[in-house]
């Protein structure tokens, strides 16, 4: 059965760090770029990382650039957003989303599978 699932949220002091997980099952990441998203309470989806489908290609919005680092291991599957220094405006459910397109280039818009997110609390 197809689905791809976020784990590793959960709540943290500022300053600390997360390690976030996507696990796909029923398909391969091989074909997919992948970006991470987030929704902070009262505000949109935004894209914040992504990396191209050859692993060769990443992209962090400015406000988590030098922070969060995004990989990905195709063999097992799983795509990583290693989050540090976290901030309480990082607080959000960030979910994970693939991207099909031609190329396997990075972008944060048509995707076509999303995870169902997981949560993150930075607070004292």
């Amino acid at each position: 059965q197809f689905g791809i699932v976020e784990s590793g949220g959960g709540l943290v002091q500022p300053g600390g760090s997360l390690s976030l997980s996507c696990a796909a099952s029923g398909l391969s990441l091989d074909y997919y770029a992948i970006s991470w998203f987030r929704q902070a309470p009262g505000k949109e989806r935004e894209g914040i990382s992504c990396i191209s489908s050859s692993g060769g290609s990443t992209n962090y919005a400015t406000s988590v650039r030098g922070r969060f680092t995004i990989s990905r291991d195709d063999a097992k599957n799983t795509a990583y957003l290693q989050m540090n220094d976290l901030k309480p405006e990082d607080t959000g459910v960030y979910y994970c989303a693939l991207d099909g397109n031609v190329g396997g280039y990075c972008r944060y818009t048509d995707m076509e599978y999303w995870g169902k997110g997981t949560q993150v609390t930075v607070s004292s």
